[in-house]
């Protein structure tokens, strides 16, 4: 209750007692007029001299000042009661307010507790405190949600993007910096990637650059080491910088250019390996998990960039075998040829690794190689070569003559034998003597074959060997001993059956039979009646692998007695059969003396044929087993070709390769799309044909075309093409080369940029 209201109450209530108290005495008065009957005069006097009627007189005073106190208490008791039940209907409307507030979703509305007994509002306080808490965590919770979700997604995108244009890695890095551009809504990024080609020339590459969604074609190479992103390859950590100088990067549209406030350098790092960096500007700042989410990202596009470039390498091993295997086809029929002369095995060795390079290796191992001109000078040779004839460096022996490996007592029919070779005659095989550095001989199983040029030339001779030096040694040795047993022995050879395969001089001289005769006899036949059954019993075990040593009794044509010292001893094959028997005999008649001699030449004899034999089963069984692998290898090498061949046909860019003379060995489907021509008309052509009418000012495109000019390798050049129908297309092209022996090819990578971006 106002002031103003509580001095109308005590005005009203005064008022109504001074009203009461003069309507009283009004009363008294009518009444003493009325039935008293007295008169005014008297009523004066009578108040005069009673007091009471004064107290009456004086009651409308009495009454008022009565009913003022009264009225003045009750005013302000009821100002008092009022004025509380005011505030507290003010605080109840305020809390109420609040509370409304809170209820609307408005919980950082403000509300001032009155006092300390304000209970209720500080409650109220207290629950929007804690609603507000709740609402932040909830916030962060569904913030952190759509992070995660927001990177997940991104992962699956990204992964998505690095699963395709794998072996286009500029086209791949457009897309992932383009991409990544847009999924983090910020302004400009750039793909760095290493260039360690060389390691005198290690750099970095702007392989892609996208800002104001924009592709713009990077031309820009980092130094190693250079700059905040050489710092980031270096310290193989993410640079986040705020505060980026205005010289550093700007940003370039149609509406003008600006410099990026701030920048992420995130390295592409997986296994401790840096593979290259990617870079983001950005008006805005970046917050910590969209920079968490592109270190992920680079960690998933380094890992991607290491299986290109070890797919990329593998493609090139590939190619390079394939090219390699290309220059050696042209030799595979003499090759063949000259091994099928050899041992079997050995043939079939030399014949594929002239044509697979990994079993070249094999034969190099294996075999003494070397390769000569038509004059006799040498080109080549391995290092089996050097070793066996006792050099050591190849500079000792390249460009020498053939001359200074031959014993001067063979130059003459050996050069008889070069001199055939030099015009394209039969290759020879046989066993050859050189002499090595220091003197000593040196003997081979030796094959020289002619290698011819596509116009039927000569245009070296090959050598092939295998050192036969103990072998040929230990084969002398037999021989000298063989033909001293001849000379001093009688010698034969029959058959199981009896039959004479073979025999010396020195039994045609004693049993007086020609050599035909003799070819037609069986050893019983020289027998006599009365040691047949002897021989008969003995030759049965004899047949079985038994030596028999005895005295035989013969009789010659003439029929004369004689009688012979005989040493029989089976010879068995490499399938351990029995393929001979061997008769060594001395004639007892003249010379029983050299019966002990005799028997002990045959013991050596079978000895040593036998060793000869176990090595020769021993070497077919080596070069058996270096045929299979050879032939796993052609299989391997055939596979890895096939696929580098469907690798490259199935490439988005044109890729075109061509011989050192110009002319189109291999032309992939886009070339045919490029060019609007059949690949089937364009290989084996010279590559000019895809070139007609063209401006030959251009000195990249004109060294490409002209085989005598130097080409230029390893440049990306921007380059106008014509195709069939004489349309103009602009390419990025870029030309390298592989060297095969003496062999040199050219592979060209063209790049259609014809479409206009901006």
């Amino acid at each position: 209750m106002n002031e103003r209201n509580s001095q109308g109450i005590v005005f009203k209530y005064t008022l109504s007692g001074f009203i009461i108290g003069f309507v009283t005495v009004l009363f008294v008065i009518i009444v003493d007029f009325l039935i008293k009957k007295i008169s005014f005069s008297e009523l004066i006097e009578i108040h005069k001299s009673n007091p009471v009627y004064i107290i009456l007189d004086l009651s409308p005073f009495v009454l008022a000042f009565y009913a003022y106190l009264i009225s003045n208490k009750y005013a302000n008791t009821s100002s008092v009661l009022h004025g509380s039940l005011k505030n507290e209907f003010d605080k109840t409307q305020k809390i109420f307010r609040f509370v409304e507030k809170i209820r609307l979703g408005n919980i950082n509305a403000e509300y001032k507790v009155q006092d300390s007994e304000d209970v209720l509002g500080q409650s109220i306080l207290d629950l929007r405190d804690n609603l507000k808490k709740t609402k932040i965590e909830e916030d962060n919770r569904r913030n952190e949600d759509q992070q995660r979700n927001w990177i997940a997604e991104g992962l699956a995108m990204f992964g998505d993007v690095l699963r395709k244009d794998t072996d286009n890695i500029e086209e791949l890095s457009y897309n992932l910096i383009s991409k990544l551009v847009k999924y983090i809504k910020v302004n400009q990024g750039a793909f760095f990637i290493i260039n360690d080609d060389s390691e005198a020339d290690k750099h970095l590459e702007m392989t892609a650059c996208y800002a104001y969604e924009r592709r713009k074609y990077p031309d820009k190479r980092i130094e190693w080491g250079e700059g905040t992103i050489g710092a980031c390859i270096l310290e193989q950590e993410t640079i986040y910088m705020k505060d980026v100088p205005k010289s550093y990067v700007s940003i370039t549209s149609g509406l003008g250019q600006a410099t990026p406030r701030c920048l992420l350098v995130v390295p592409l790092k997986i296994n401790n390996e840096i593979y290259g960096v990617l870079e983001i500007g950005s008006f805005q700042d970046i917050e910590k998990y969209i920079i968490d989410f592109v270190e992920k990202v680079a960690e998933n596009v380094a890992s991607t960039i290491s299986n290109v470039k070890i797919n990329t390498r593998t493609a090139k091993l590939l190619k390079e075998s394939q090219l390699q295997a290309e220059t050696l086809a042209a030799q595979e029929e003499q090759m063949r040829q000259n091994m099928e002369e050899l041992q079997a095995t050995q043939e079939e060795a030399a014949r594929q690794s002239e044509k697979f390079i990994t079993f070249t290796n094999a034969v190099n191992h294996t075999l003494i190689r070397a390769e000569y001109d038509a004059n006799g000078s040498l080109l080549y040779a391995n290092t089996r070569f050097l070793k066996k004839l006792g050099y050591e460096k190849n500079s000792e022996v390249e460009g020498q003559h053939i001359s200074m490996f031959i014993n001067e007592k063979d130059r003459e029919w050996f050069d008889e034998l070069w001199e055939g070779l030099a015009k394209g005659g039969k290759h020879f095989e046989g066993d050859m003597k050189h002499v090595t550095k220091q003197g000593r001989d040196l003997w081979t199983m030796s094959t020289y074959t002619c290698m011819r040029n596509e116009d039927g030339e000569v245009e070296k001779i090959l050598f092939l060997a295998i050192d036969t030096t103990d072998q040929k040694k230990q084969s002398l040795d037999y021989q000298g001993q063989i033909l001293a047993l001849n000379k001093s022995s009688i010698k034969v050879e029959f058959l199981p059956t009896g039959d004479l395969l073979e025999c010396n001089q020195k039994f045609i001289d004693l049993m007086e039979y020609s050599l035909y005769e003799l070819k037609e006899k069986t050893i019983f036949d020289f027998v006599d009646k009365s040691e047949l059954n002897k021989l008969r019993e003995n030759w049965d075990k004899i047949i079985q692998g038994e030596a028999w040593e005895g005295t035989l009794r013969q009789r010659t044509k003439d029929d004369k007695d004689i009688w012979v010292r005989v040493s029989l001893s089976a010879v068995r094959d490499m399938y351990d059969d029995i393929s001979k028997i061997v008769y060594i005999g001395n004639n007892e008649t003249k010379e029983k003396l050299m019966e002990i001699e005799t028997k002990q030449q045959t013991e050596l004899l079978k000895k040593q044929e036998e060793e000869l034999r176990m090595s020769r089963l021993d070497l077919r069984a080596q070069l058996k087993q270096a045929k299979d692998e050879v032939r796993q290898q052609f299989k391997e090498i055939e596979k890895e070709k096939i696929r580098n061949e469907r690798t490259l046909e199935g490439a988005l860019d044109a890729i075109m390769t061509i011989d050192d003379k110009g002319i189109v060995k291999f032309f992939n489907k886009a070339a045919e799309e490029l060019w609007e021509v059949k690949k089937d008309s364009i290989i084996g052509r010279n590559v000019s044909k895809l070139f007609p009418n063209y401006d030959f000012n251009d000195e990249f495109i004109n060294s490409f075309i002209d085989s005598t000019e130097e080409k230029v390798i390893g440049q990306r050049r921007e380059v106008i093409l014509k195709d069939s129908k004489g349309n103009e297309k602009s390419v990025l092209f870029l030309l390298t080369q592989a060297k095969v022996e003496e062999e040199i090819t050219y592979t060209a990578f063209i790049q259609n940029i014809s479409v206009d971006l901006f």
